[in-house]
């Protein structure tokens, strides 16, 4: 995994193997993918719940129904916490 972000240290997950009996370790840039991908497929996920008519004709239209269900995404995950 490549990041500008994160450095190569290597953190604890305070697990242990079940086989070897040792400690897991894991670089942190994957420690933090880890933790937030869910929030990606939940980005990804919900607009299948809001249906909208995906049948227009015209390419503006299908852009400005995308916007709406990415609008309407957003404002679910902001007031949901």
């Amino acid at each position: 995994m490549i990041s500008t972000i994160h450095d190569a240290t290597i953190v604890n997950k305070g697990r242990k193997d079940r086989k070897t009996n040792m400690e897991i370790k894991k670089p942190y840039a994957v420690v933090q993918y880890n933790n937030f991908i869910m929030c990606v497929d939940r980005v990804v996920l919900y607009p299948g719940y809001y249906l909208f008519l995906n049948k227009a004709v015209k390419w503006s239209k299908k852009v400005v129904l995308c916007l709406l269900k990415c609008r309407l995404v957003n404002h679910f995950l902001c007031t949901e916490h």
